[in-house]
């Protein structure tokens, strides 16, 4: 019974069906029929146009977005809770080559304009410090808590007071519009680029970078190409995005996840470090707590000395919810 990362799952059968249905001579690298649609595809998603690129990482995916948008000698501000931050190898240093990341703090891994100007205020305007350039937030958070539509656009407003580009970590996008029962639009927010996660929700190796300045994407291609990302049979990456975009399997992907994370949470009560907003469960438990679920067959990865982080995903099976749900409740 696995609830271990979303990234174990396994590959949706309609990107199975996908990548067999585009196993067909086509123009490579993405000038192919797939690719080529995506930008129409990612427009009717959200209601407004946008430029469209896959990768094959979420790692080449936001550092790829961000390259576009700050220079060496510049900076993100971030969470200090930051994927980019903790879990990248220092990957937007390599891509960005040098340029800094600014943490910030922030309850649930989650920035807020005051948080971000405690980070921004003391930077003197002058050649002996770095500027910044950038902000950085995930949707939902590196501790699966969702940023309400108003609070991404209070951070966008910032941004654009401060001449700064607004970037979204959007690994678990698709559970963050699950959570908050709204349109995509909305949890996106008026940011410039997104990184929209599919692997951890049913695609195999195929993520997307969502510009809506087409000015930016004009830019990663270049630098998509120079990191070695620019694949040449690109439409095996292209039909995985339009299988998962079709019928919004995406979305209610992300809503079977969602729900087996919120029937864990609810048996989880007092144990919860965060609110259960998205598909990951923060849940106080001792060592022995933790041995006593493993010995009955839950694999989890340990959060500290005294935590587990249990994650569901699309396949995540009723049963084993429900199994698990019972178990934490008896400890």
């Amino acid at each position: 019974m696995q609830f271990l990362s979303d990234n174990a799952a396994s590959v949706h059968p309609a990107v199975w069906d996908a990548l067999k249905a585009a196993d067909t001579p086509d123009t490579p690298y993405d000038g192919d029929a797939l690719s080529a649609a995506l930008d129409d595809s990612f427009a009717q998603v959200f209601q407004r146009p946008c430029a469209v690129l896959w990768v094959a990482t979420g790692t080449a995916a936001n550092c790829l977005a961000l390259a576009a948008m700050v220079p060496p000698h510049g900076g993100v501000v971030c969470h200090e809770e930051a994927h980019i931050e903790m879990d990248e190898g220092g990957a937007p240093g390599f891509y960005l080559h040098g340029a800094k990341l600014m943490l910030a703090q922030g309850e649930g891994a989650k920035l807020t304009p005051q948080t971000i100007a405690a980070v921004l205020d003391p930077i003197r305007d002058d050649v002996h410090q770095v500027q910044p350039h950038a902000i950085s937030i995930t949707q939902a958070s590196e501790y699966g808590c969702s940023y309400r539509p108003d609070e991404v656009a209070a951070i966008a407003e910032f941004a654009r007071a401060r001449g700064l580009r607004l970037h979204m970590d959007g690994a678990r996008f698709a559970n963050a519009v699950a959570f908050l029962d709204c349109g995509p639009a909305a949890a996106a927010g008026p940011v410039d680029a997104l990184s929209f996660g599919f692997i951890k929700n049913g695609a195999m190796s195929a993520e997307a970078i969502v510009f809506f300045d087409p000015a930016l994407a004009d830019v990663a291609r270049y630098r998509r190409k120079r990191a070695g990302h620019l694949q040449s049979k690109g439409r095996f990456l292209a039909a995985q995005l339009q299988a998962m975009l079709e019928g919004d399997i995406w979305l209610a992907n992300a809503r079977h996840a969602n729900a087996a994370a919120a029937e864990i949470g609810t048996a989880c009560s007092g144990r919860l470090m965060h609110p259960v907003e998205a598909n990951e469960l923060f849940v106080r438990c001792t060592p022995a707590e933790r041995a006593a679920l493993r010995d009955h067959g839950f694999g989890f990865y340990d959060w500290g000395d005294d935590a587990a982080r249990f994650v569901t995903a699309w396949n995540t099976r009723e049963q084993d919810a429900t199994a698990l749900a019972k178990a934490v409740a008896s400890l």
